[in-house]
């Protein structure tokens, strides 16, 4: 005998009646989960999905490492600025009698060899390698990914040909580049540095760019744009662009850093940066050969250059992580 059908309840999809029960059943939870202030992340009609960068911004947040190095590098940038905010004396205003003499009221760094206080040079060094950091990588991202974007986009022979000149790039080991170069610049400012790291460095980016483009140009919904008569411009601009540079942005934050320990390798090498110029590899060239007498004045100086390029390397991890889908 067939059992009794069980009373039916308002609100309550039976499973067990076959395919409509089960249809009532989805549709009933499909609902449910609308109406749930707390469902999934992306539904509901109150929750709108999250860009990438939106959802990278969110995840950033929550990153203790990000904000570290965030609010590291933003004391740095500060203090690059305006050094007199914690520094109020002259990094040139040097006494002979003080030279090489330890941490005193007032000198809390102590002196360097020429009598010079360490605090206020270390402070002072923080301007010269930022600005080398930044622009450098300015310049290089600027260059290296306009040209790795046009070539992954346009391939044939420009593509051909750009791949051949980053192989020759890449050929010249760069700090025997910078002797070479910058061993015949006499301008004892910053933008010979800049130039000669933008001039090397630019291949690195122009390959990341470059695969980025090829791999974003052949989504469906680019090719949708083609296939409905966008111009090359319009697809660079407006769809390939935006999602290719995700992995520019985090090689760039990262270089960031490499540059800046680059820049105090050259100085360090007497080509880079040169007096009256306030640098920290200017600084750790000078006390390396009182290292024993001394360490205060080669202390103090490269700790703070360890201690940027630290930051900018957790900074390009942190960026990394969240701007990479497959690491989430």
């Amino acid at each position: 005998m067939p059992e009794p059908m069980e009373p039916f309840e308002e609100g309550r999809a039976i499973a067990a009646t076959g395919a409509g029960g089960a249809t009532d059943l989805a549709m009933e939870e499909g609902e449910s989960l609308e109406k749930t202030p707390g469902g999934p992340k992306g539904t509901g009609p109150d929750n709108k999905a999250r860009s990438l960068w939106s959802d990278a911004w969110h995840d950033l947040r929550r990153n203790p490492i990000f904000i570290i190095s965030g609010l590291i590098i933003l004391f740095l940038v500060v203090i690059a600025i305006w050094p007199s905010l914690i520094a109020s004396g002259d990094p040139l205003d040097c006494d002979l009698s003080k030279a090489q003499e330890g941490s005193q009221p007032g000198h809390p760094f102590g002196f360097n060899g020429q009598g010079c206080d360490v605090y206020t040079r270390t402070v002072y060094g923080a301007r010269a390698s930022i600005q080398v950091g930044v622009f450098a990588t300015v310049g290089v991202t600027l260059l290296g990914a306009t040209l790795g974007g046009l070539a992954g986009f346009f391939g044939g022979a420009w593509d051909g040909l750009l791949s051949r000149i980053t192989d020759i790039f890449f050929a010249i080991p760069v700090v025997l580049g910078g002797l070479v170069l910058l061993s015949v610049v006499s301008n004892n400012t910053v933008w010979p540095v800049i130039g000669f790291m933008v001039l090397l460095g630019w291949p690195q980016i122009s390959r990341i760019a470059r695969g980025s483009v090829i791999t974003a140009k052949q989504n469906d919904y680019v090719q949708a744009a083609r296939a409905l008569g966008a111009s090359n411009s319009r697809m660079l601009l407006r769809h390939i662009t935006p999602n290719a540079v995700a992995p520019v942005i985090v090689v760039a934050t990262i270089a960031l850093g490499t540059y800046i320990a680059l820049e105090a390798t050259l100085s360090f090498l007497g080509v880079g940066l040169k007096p009256p110029t306030v640098s920290w590899g200017i600084d750790i060239s000078s006390a390396s050969p009182y290292v024993r007498n001394a360490p205060h004045m080669l202390l103090w100086p490269s700790g703070a250059l360890a201690i940027t390029v630290l930051a900018f390397i957790m900074l390009g991890d942190a960026v990394r992580d969240a701007l990479d889908p497959k690491l989430r």
